[in-house]
Protein backbone atom coordinates (compact mmCIF):
# COMPACT_ATOMS: atom_id res chain seq x y z
CA UNK A 1 0.00 0.00 0.00
CA UNK A 2 1.24 3.40 -0.93
CA UNK A 3 1.87 6.15 1.97
CA UNK A 4 -0.24 9.04 1.25
CA UNK A 5 1.24 12.48 2.09
CA UNK A 6 -1.84 14.69 2.73
CA UNK A 7 -4.62 12.46 2.20
CA UNK A 8 -6.43 9.60 0.60
CA UNK A 9 -4.56 8.03 -2.07
CA UNK A 10 -7.81 7.47 -3.45
CA UNK A 11 -9.99 3.88 -4.50
CA UNK A 12 -8.09 0.81 -4.98
CA UNK A 13 -9.80 0.68 -8.17
CA UNK A 14 -8.32 3.27 -9.33
CA UNK A 15 -4.53 2.31 -8.50
CA UNK A 16 -4.26 1.72 -11.84
CA UNK A 17 -5.50 4.81 -13.31
CA UNK A 18 -3.17 6.92 -11.25
CA UNK A 19 -0.13 4.73 -12.12
CA UNK A 20 -1.08 5.75 -16.47
CA UNK A 21 -1.35 9.29 -15.34
CA UNK A 22 1.81 9.48 -13.86
CA UNK A 23 3.17 7.67 -16.59
CA UNK A 24 1.96 9.96 -19.34
CA UNK A 25 2.84 12.93 -17.41
CA UNK A 26 6.56 11.49 -17.47
CA UNK A 27 6.58 10.49 -20.87
CA UNK A 28 5.13 14.15 -21.99
CA UNK A 29 8.26 15.28 -19.96
CA UNK A 30 10.67 12.91 -22.58
CA UNK A 31 8.93 13.35 -25.56
CA UNK A 32 8.83 17.04 -25.56
CA UNK A 33 13.03 17.48 -24.61
CA UNK A 34 13.58 15.22 -26.77
CA UNK A 35 11.56 16.90 -29.75
CA UNK A 36 13.20 20.26 -29.64
CA UNK A 37 11.51 21.26 -26.30
CA UNK A 38 8.37 21.69 -28.27
CA UNK A 39 8.47 24.42 -30.16
CA UNK A 40 7.52 23.35 -33.63
CA UNK A 41 3.60 23.18 -34.49
CA UNK A 42 3.33 19.37 -34.60
CA UNK A 43 5.58 18.49 -31.54
CA UNK A 44 3.42 21.07 -29.35
CA UNK A 45 0.11 19.57 -31.04
CA UNK A 46 1.45 16.30 -30.21
CA UNK A 47 1.52 17.96 -26.76
CA UNK A 48 -1.70 18.96 -25.79
CA UNK A 49 -3.02 15.79 -27.14
CA UNK A 50 -1.45 14.06 -24.45
CA UNK A 51 -2.52 16.53 -22.46
CA UNK A 52 -6.39 15.90 -23.28
CA UNK A 53 -5.66 11.81 -22.70
CA UNK A 54 -4.22 13.04 -18.79
CA UNK A 55 -7.67 14.79 -18.54
CA UNK A 56 -9.93 12.07 -20.34
CA UNK A 57 -8.12 9.34 -17.64
CA UNK A 58 -8.29 11.79 -14.68
CA UNK A 59 -11.73 12.31 -15.38
CA UNK A 60 -12.44 8.60 -15.71
CA UNK A 61 -10.61 8.32 -12.27
CA UNK A 62 -13.33 11.01 -10.78
CA UNK A 63 -15.88 9.00 -12.04
CA UNK A 64 -14.97 5.76 -10.90
CA UNK A 65 -14.18 7.25 -7.54
CA UNK A 66 -17.94 8.49 -7.22
CA UNK A 67 -16.98 11.99 -6.34
CA UNK A 68 -14.93 15.13 -6.99
CA UNK A 69 -11.74 15.54 -5.84
CA UNK A 70 -8.63 18.07 -6.84
CA UNK A 71 -6.15 19.21 -4.90
CA UNK A 72 -5.33 22.84 -5.61
CA UNK A 73 -2.20 24.04 -4.80
CA UNK A 74 -2.12 27.82 -3.94
CA UNK A 75 0.46 28.71 -6.90
CA UNK A 76 -2.44 27.24 -9.19
CA UNK A 77 -3.96 30.23 -8.67
CA UNK A 78 -1.44 32.92 -10.19
CA UNK A 79 -0.94 30.35 -13.37
CA UNK A 80 -4.80 30.55 -13.84
CA UNK A 81 -4.69 33.93 -13.45
CA UNK A 82 -2.50 34.12 -16.35
CA UNK A 83 -4.33 32.12 -18.68
CA UNK A 84 -7.73 34.25 -17.10
CA UNK A 85 -5.84 37.45 -18.57
CA UNK A 86 -4.90 35.61 -22.20
CA UNK A 87 -8.15 34.49 -22.43
CA UNK A 88 -9.23 38.01 -22.15
CA UNK A 89 -7.22 39.73 -24.45
CA UNK A 90 -8.22 36.92 -27.10
CA UNK A 91 -11.40 37.93 -27.23
CA UNK A 92 -11.93 39.91 -30.69
CA UNK A 93 -14.69 42.20 -32.07
CA UNK A 94 -15.59 43.38 -35.34
CA UNK A 95 -16.32 46.65 -36.15
CA UNK A 96 -18.52 48.06 -38.55
CA UNK A 97 -15.98 48.57 -41.33
CA UNK A 98 -14.92 44.57 -40.70
CA UNK A 99 -12.06 45.83 -38.55
CA UNK A 100 -10.95 43.32 -35.75
CA UNK A 101 -10.25 45.02 -32.58
CA UNK A 102 -9.06 43.27 -29.05
CA UNK A 103 -6.39 43.70 -26.84
CA UNK A 104 -3.74 41.65 -27.81
CA UNK A 105 -1.81 42.76 -30.87
CA UNK A 106 -2.27 39.34 -32.69
CA UNK A 107 -5.19 37.24 -31.45
CA UNK A 108 -4.45 34.11 -32.72
CA UNK A 109 -1.16 34.20 -31.68
CA UNK A 110 -2.77 34.30 -28.27
CA UNK A 111 -5.59 32.24 -28.22
CA UNK A 112 -2.78 29.44 -29.68
CA UNK A 113 -0.42 30.62 -26.37
CA UNK A 114 -3.70 30.23 -24.29
CA UNK A 115 -4.13 26.84 -25.30
CA UNK A 116 -0.04 26.06 -24.46
CA UNK A 117 -0.18 27.47 -21.15
CA UNK A 118 -4.21 25.86 -20.13
CA UNK A 119 -1.77 22.62 -21.57
CA UNK A 120 0.63 23.19 -18.77
CA UNK A 121 -1.74 24.32 -15.87
CA UNK A 122 -3.53 21.24 -16.27
CA UNK A 123 -0.16 19.06 -15.98
CA UNK A 124 0.85 21.27 -12.91
CA UNK A 125 -2.21 19.95 -11.12
CA UNK A 126 -2.29 16.33 -12.34
CA UNK A 127 1.71 16.91 -10.55
CA UNK A 128 -0.17 18.52 -7.48
CA UNK A 129 -2.67 15.67 -7.49
CA UNK A 130 -1.08 12.08 -8.07
CA UNK A 131 2.60 12.52 -7.26
CA UNK A 132 1.41 12.75 -3.92
CA UNK A 133 2.38 9.15 -2.52
CA UNK A 134 6.09 8.05 -1.15
CA UNK A 135 6.31 5.50 -4.14
CA UNK A 136 5.54 8.26 -6.50
CA UNK A 137 7.70 10.45 -5.35
CA UNK A 138 10.38 7.92 -4.98
CA UNK A 139 9.84 7.16 -8.59
CA UNK A 140 9.71 10.71 -9.82
CA UNK A 141 13.49 11.13 -8.31
CA UNK A 142 14.59 8.28 -9.69
CA UNK A 143 13.14 9.16 -13.52
CA UNK A 144 14.60 12.57 -12.98
CA UNK A 145 17.93 11.36 -12.19
CA UNK A 146 18.30 8.75 -14.79
CA UNK A 147 16.87 11.01 -17.29
CA UNK A 148 18.86 14.00 -16.82
CA UNK A 149 21.92 11.35 -16.91
CA UNK A 150 21.09 10.19 -20.32
CA UNK A 151 20.11 13.48 -21.32
CA UNK A 152 23.48 14.81 -20.75
CA UNK A 153 25.35 11.79 -21.71
CA UNK A 154 23.98 12.53 -25.30
CA UNK A 155 24.23 16.07 -25.04
CA UNK A 156 27.82 15.82 -24.94
CA UNK A 157 27.56 13.01 -27.26
CA UNK A 158 26.60 14.42 -30.45
CA UNK A 159 28.53 17.52 -28.99
CA UNK A 160 31.38 16.05 -29.85
CA UNK A 161 30.56 13.97 -32.34
CA UNK A 162 28.39 16.92 -34.33
CA UNK A 163 27.81 16.50 -38.43
CA UNK A 164 25.04 19.53 -38.42
CA UNK A 165 22.44 16.81 -37.82
CA UNK A 166 20.37 16.29 -34.43
CA UNK A 167 20.09 12.77 -33.44
CA UNK A 168 23.21 12.21 -36.42
CA UNK A 169 19.70 12.18 -38.46
CA UNK A 170 17.81 15.66 -38.94
CA UNK A 171 20.02 18.65 -40.34
CA UNK A 172 19.89 22.00 -38.19
CA UNK A 173 17.97 24.71 -40.20
CA UNK A 174 17.21 26.64 -36.93
CA UNK A 175 20.10 27.94 -35.38
CA UNK A 176 23.73 28.42 -34.84
CA UNK A 177 23.81 26.96 -31.25
CA UNK A 178 22.63 23.64 -30.75
CA UNK A 179 22.97 21.07 -27.87
CA UNK A 180 21.45 17.67 -27.21
CA UNK A 181 17.52 17.80 -28.79
CA UNK A 182 17.92 21.77 -28.16
CA UNK A 183 18.12 24.25 -31.20
CA UNK A 184 19.37 26.52 -28.91
CA UNK A 185 22.38 25.19 -25.86
CA UNK A 186 20.80 28.15 -23.48
CA UNK A 187 17.43 26.08 -23.33
CA UNK A 188 19.47 22.91 -23.10
CA UNK A 189 21.46 24.07 -19.94
CA UNK A 190 18.42 25.71 -18.52
CA UNK A 191 16.44 22.08 -18.49
CA UNK A 192 19.45 20.56 -17.45
CA UNK A 193 20.35 22.93 -14.57
CA UNK A 194 16.70 22.35 -12.82
CA UNK A 195 17.58 18.70 -12.63
CA UNK A 196 21.00 18.90 -11.95
CA UNK A 197 19.94 19.93 -8.00
CA UNK A 198 17.73 17.30 -7.58
CA UNK A 199 20.54 14.27 -7.24
CA UNK A 200 22.73 16.99 -5.29
CA UNK A 201 20.04 17.25 -2.79
CA UNK A 202 19.35 13.99 -1.84
CA UNK A 203 23.01 13.28 -1.34
CA UNK A 204 23.28 15.88 0.62
CA UNK A 205 20.08 14.85 3.10
CA UNK A 206 21.15 11.41 2.96
CA UNK A 207 17.82 10.41 1.10
CA UNK A 208 19.62 7.89 -0.89
CA UNK A 209 22.22 5.56 0.71
CA UNK A 210 24.95 2.66 -0.78
CA UNK A 211 25.45 2.55 -5.13
CA UNK A 212 22.41 4.65 -5.53
CA UNK A 213 24.06 7.74 -3.97
CA UNK A 214 27.50 6.90 -5.88
CA UNK A 215 25.07 6.66 -9.22
CA UNK A 216 23.37 9.96 -7.97
CA UNK A 217 26.84 12.30 -7.29
CA UNK A 218 28.06 10.55 -10.26
CA UNK A 219 25.11 11.88 -12.60
CA UNK A 220 24.75 15.31 -11.02
CA UNK A 221 28.22 15.38 -11.80
CA UNK A 222 27.98 14.72 -15.69
CA UNK A 223 25.04 16.92 -15.93
CA UNK A 224 27.04 20.07 -15.04
CA UNK A 225 29.45 18.96 -17.06
CA UNK A 226 27.14 18.86 -20.03
CA UNK A 227 25.91 22.36 -18.72
CA UNK A 228 29.13 23.80 -18.75
CA UNK A 229 30.30 22.52 -21.97
CA UNK A 230 26.99 24.12 -23.68
CA UNK A 231 29.16 27.25 -23.47
CA UNK A 232 25.55 29.24 -22.13
CA UNK A 233 27.04 31.38 -20.09
CA UNK A 234 23.31 31.95 -18.39
CA UNK A 235 23.38 28.50 -17.76
CA UNK A 236 27.10 28.55 -16.07
CA UNK A 237 25.64 31.67 -13.87
CA UNK A 238 22.19 29.56 -13.46
CA UNK A 239 24.50 26.59 -12.49
CA UNK A 240 26.60 28.00 -9.73
CA UNK A 241 23.62 29.56 -8.22
CA UNK A 242 21.70 26.70 -7.97
CA UNK A 243 24.84 25.02 -5.64
CA UNK A 244 25.33 28.16 -4.16
CA UNK A 245 21.40 28.17 -2.65
CA UNK A 246 22.09 24.09 -2.02
CA UNK A 247 25.15 24.86 0.30
CA UNK A 248 23.35 28.03 1.84
CA UNK A 249 20.03 26.22 2.26
CA UNK A 250 21.82 23.01 3.47
CA UNK A 251 24.37 24.76 5.14
CA UNK A 252 23.54 23.19 8.72
CA UNK A 253 24.63 20.06 7.47
CA UNK A 254 27.25 17.58 7.89
CA UNK A 255 27.21 16.59 4.50
CA UNK A 256 28.13 19.08 1.77
CA UNK A 257 31.38 17.79 1.30
CA UNK A 258 29.66 15.52 -0.53
CA UNK A 259 28.62 18.74 -2.34
CA UNK A 260 32.09 19.73 -2.97
CA UNK A 261 33.30 16.27 -4.32
CA UNK A 262 30.51 16.77 -7.00
CA UNK A 263 31.51 20.19 -8.01
CA UNK A 264 35.19 18.80 -7.76
CA UNK A 265 33.96 15.81 -10.24
CA UNK A 266 32.72 18.69 -12.27
CA UNK A 267 36.01 20.44 -12.36
CA UNK A 268 37.74 17.68 -13.05
CA UNK A 269 35.72 16.47 -15.47
CA UNK A 270 36.00 20.01 -17.62
CA UNK A 271 40.25 20.10 -17.44
CA UNK A 272 39.58 16.75 -19.09
CA UNK A 273 37.34 18.13 -22.02
CA UNK A 274 38.82 21.52 -22.17
CA UNK A 275 38.79 24.45 -20.08
CA UNK A 276 39.64 27.27 -22.95
CA UNK A 277 36.28 27.34 -24.56
CA UNK A 278 34.74 27.83 -21.66
CA UNK A 279 36.87 30.90 -19.99
CA UNK A 280 37.08 31.89 -23.61
CA UNK A 281 32.74 32.49 -23.40
CA UNK A 282 32.43 33.85 -20.34
CA UNK A 283 35.57 36.34 -20.85
CA UNK A 284 34.92 36.63 -24.65
CA UNK A 285 37.54 35.82 -27.08
CA UNK A 286 41.16 38.08 -26.40
CA UNK A 287 41.82 40.75 -29.23
CA UNK A 288 38.18 40.35 -30.64
CA UNK A 289 35.09 42.65 -30.22
CA UNK A 290 33.27 40.36 -27.73
CA UNK A 291 29.82 39.61 -27.61
CA UNK A 292 28.81 42.10 -24.78
CA UNK A 293 25.45 41.79 -23.39
CA UNK A 294 24.35 45.06 -24.82
CA UNK A 295 24.99 43.76 -28.09
CA UNK A 296 23.31 39.97 -27.84
CA UNK A 297 20.16 41.35 -25.50
CA UNK A 298 20.46 44.94 -24.07
CA UNK A 299 18.87 46.76 -27.20
CA UNK A 300 16.03 43.97 -26.75
CA UNK A 301 15.54 44.94 -23.56
CA UNK A 302 15.69 48.37 -24.15
CA UNK A 303 13.09 48.38 -27.00
CA UNK A 304 10.78 45.92 -24.36
CA UNK A 305 10.73 48.56 -21.99
CA UNK A 306 9.43 50.81 -24.52
CA UNK A 307 6.57 48.06 -25.35
CA UNK A 308 5.71 48.07 -21.60
CA UNK A 309 5.37 51.74 -21.12
CA UNK A 310 2.93 51.76 -23.74
CA UNK A 311 1.28 49.14 -22.50
CA UNK A 312 1.37 48.82 -18.88
CA UNK A 313 -1.88 47.08 -17.56
CA UNK A 314 -3.05 44.37 -19.20
CA UNK A 315 0.05 43.97 -22.11
CA UNK A 316 -0.28 43.72 -25.95
CA UNK A 317 -1.61 39.68 -26.01
CA UNK A 318 0.23 36.42 -24.37
CA UNK A 319 2.10 35.24 -27.67
CA UNK A 320 1.95 38.62 -29.06
CA UNK A 321 5.29 40.32 -28.33
CA UNK A 322 6.69 39.35 -32.41
CA UNK A 323 3.84 41.43 -33.76
CA UNK A 324 4.19 44.35 -30.92
CA UNK A 325 7.66 44.45 -31.10
CA UNK A 326 8.74 46.33 -34.30
CA UNK A 327 6.02 49.09 -33.62
CA UNK A 328 8.49 50.23 -30.58
CA UNK A 329 11.66 49.17 -31.34
CA UNK A 330 14.61 51.55 -32.34
CA UNK A 331 16.34 49.00 -34.53
CA UNK A 332 16.30 48.32 -38.13
CA UNK A 333 14.34 45.86 -38.30
CA UNK A 334 16.37 43.92 -39.93
CA UNK A 335 16.48 41.47 -37.46
CA UNK A 336 13.00 39.27 -36.17
CA UNK A 337 12.70 39.26 -31.96
CA UNK A 338 10.37 36.93 -30.80
CA UNK A 339 10.83 37.11 -27.37
CA UNK A 340 12.42 39.79 -24.53
CA UNK A 341 15.30 37.10 -23.68
CA UNK A 342 14.66 38.03 -20.46
CA UNK A 343 11.07 36.15 -18.53
CA UNK A 344 9.95 38.87 -16.21
CA UNK A 345 9.93 41.52 -19.04
CA UNK A 346 8.31 39.12 -21.15
CA UNK A 347 5.31 38.41 -18.39
CA UNK A 348 5.06 42.32 -18.29
CA UNK A 349 5.35 42.75 -21.73
CA UNK A 350 2.43 40.31 -22.82
CA UNK A 351 0.54 40.56 -19.66
CA UNK A 352 0.86 44.16 -18.14
CA UNK A 353 1.03 44.88 -14.22
CA UNK A 354 -1.70 42.49 -13.66
CA UNK A 355 0.28 39.09 -15.43
CA UNK A 356 3.57 40.17 -12.95
CA UNK A 357 1.28 40.01 -9.99
CA UNK A 358 0.15 36.82 -11.05
CA UNK A 359 3.27 35.47 -11.51
CA UNK A 360 4.73 37.16 -7.86
CA UNK A 361 1.81 35.09 -6.47
CA UNK A 362 2.91 31.84 -7.85
CA UNK A 363 6.88 32.29 -6.72
CA UNK A 364 5.72 33.40 -3.34
CA UNK A 365 3.39 30.23 -3.00
CA UNK A 366 5.94 27.81 -4.21
CA UNK A 367 8.73 29.64 -1.78
CA UNK A 368 6.58 29.47 0.89
CA UNK A 369 5.80 25.47 0.43
CA UNK A 370 10.04 24.88 0.00
CA UNK A 371 10.15 26.57 3.43
CA UNK A 372 7.92 23.83 4.62
CA UNK A 373 9.06 21.30 2.44
CA UNK A 374 12.71 21.47 3.04
CA UNK A 375 11.68 20.35 7.08
CA UNK A 376 9.82 17.09 6.71
CA UNK A 377 11.76 14.38 8.80
CA UNK A 378 11.51 11.88 5.51
CA UNK A 379 14.87 12.46 4.21
CA UNK A 380 13.65 11.54 0.40
CA UNK A 381 10.60 14.40 0.61
CA UNK A 382 13.34 17.23 2.22
CA UNK A 383 16.10 16.06 -0.76
CA UNK A 384 12.92 16.43 -3.13
CA UNK A 385 11.32 19.67 -1.88
CA UNK A 386 15.62 20.93 -1.66
CA UNK A 387 16.29 19.60 -4.98
CA UNK A 388 13.19 21.10 -6.48
CA UNK A 389 13.39 24.45 -4.53
CA UNK A 390 17.06 24.75 -6.11
CA UNK A 391 15.86 23.62 -9.38
CA UNK A 392 13.00 26.12 -9.58
CA UNK A 393 15.53 29.14 -8.02
CA UNK A 394 18.54 28.39 -10.81
CA UNK A 395 15.74 28.73 -13.44
CA UNK A 396 14.42 32.00 -11.72
CA UNK A 397 18.21 33.06 -12.22
CA UNK A 398 18.51 31.77 -15.74
CA UNK A 399 15.28 34.14 -16.33
CA UNK A 400 16.94 37.30 -16.07
CA UNK A 401 19.12 36.50 -19.68
CA UNK A 402 17.31 34.00 -21.10
CA UNK A 403 13.47 32.86 -22.23
CA UNK A 404 13.76 29.36 -20.94
CA UNK A 405 10.08 29.34 -19.25
CA UNK A 406 8.93 29.90 -23.01
CA UNK A 407 10.16 26.72 -23.94
CA UNK A 408 7.18 24.28 -23.72
CA UNK A 409 10.00 21.24 -22.36
CA UNK A 410 11.34 23.79 -19.79
CA UNK A 411 7.98 24.99 -18.70
CA UNK A 412 7.01 21.73 -18.43
CA UNK A 413 9.86 20.68 -15.91
CA UNK A 414 9.52 23.31 -14.13
CA UNK A 415 5.97 23.44 -12.91
CA UNK A 416 6.74 19.59 -12.66
CA UNK A 417 9.12 20.30 -10.15
CA UNK A 418 6.75 23.29 -8.60
CA UNK A 419 3.87 20.20 -8.46
CA UNK A 420 6.62 18.19 -6.26
CA UNK A 421 7.60 21.20 -3.76
CA UNK A 422 4.45 22.58 -3.55
CA UNK A 423 2.37 19.11 -2.14
CA UNK A 424 5.32 18.39 -0.05
CA UNK A 425 5.55 21.70 1.55
CA UNK A 426 1.69 21.90 1.23
CA UNK A 427 1.09 19.08 3.28
CA UNK A 428 3.51 19.47 5.89
CA UNK A 429 1.97 23.32 6.38
CA UNK A 430 -1.36 21.54 6.91
CA UNK A 431 -0.21 19.09 9.13
CA UNK A 432 1.69 21.66 11.70
CA UNK A 433 -1.73 23.98 10.78
CA UNK A 434 -3.79 20.81 12.36
CA UNK A 435 -1.56 20.38 15.42
CA UNK A 436 -1.22 24.10 16.44
CA UNK A 437 -2.48 23.40 19.79
CA UNK A 438 0.30 20.96 20.26
CA UNK A 439 4.17 21.61 21.19
CA UNK A 440 6.13 22.94 18.18
CA UNK A 441 7.74 19.68 16.48
CA UNK A 442 11.27 19.84 14.53
CA UNK A 443 10.35 18.28 11.07
CA UNK A 444 13.76 18.52 9.78
CA UNK A 445 16.98 20.18 10.88
CA UNK A 446 17.97 19.28 14.35
CA UNK A 447 20.65 21.81 16.45
CA UNK A 448 23.26 19.04 15.37
CA UNK A 449 23.02 19.71 12.23
CA UNK A 450 21.43 16.42 11.37
CA UNK A 451 18.33 15.88 9.35
CA UNK A 452 15.89 13.88 11.25
CA UNK A 453 14.55 10.67 10.26
CA UNK A 454 15.18 8.21 8.25
CA UNK A 455 13.51 6.98 4.64
CA UNK A 456 16.14 7.24 2.47
CA UNK A 457 16.21 5.58 -0.98
CA UNK A 458 18.29 2.05 -0.93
Amino acid sequence: MEKCLGGSSGHPATGMLDKAVVMLLLTALVFTALAHGAVEPWSLALFELVTLALILLWGIKLALFGRFQVRIPPAALGLTALAAIGLVQSIAFEGGTGSISSLSFNVEATRSSVLALTCLLVCFLVGANFLITRDRLRTVAHFLVVFGFLMAVFGLLQHFGWNGKFYWLRRNHYGASPFGPFVNHNHFAGFMEMLLPVPVALVITRGVRGAVRLFYGFAAAIMGIAILASLSRGGIVSLLAGLVFLAVTASRLRNLVALAAIAAAMAIGVLWIGTDPIVNRIAGQPGKSGDTLFTSRGWIWRDTAAVIAANPIIGVGMGAFQTAYPIYSKSDGSLVVGQAHNDYLQVLADFGIAGLAATAWFIVSVARAFKYGIKSRDRLLAGLALGGGAGIFAMLVHSVFDFNLQIPSNALLFLVLSAVVSHIGGSLAMRRTEKSNEPVRNYGFHPAGKLSGSGSIG
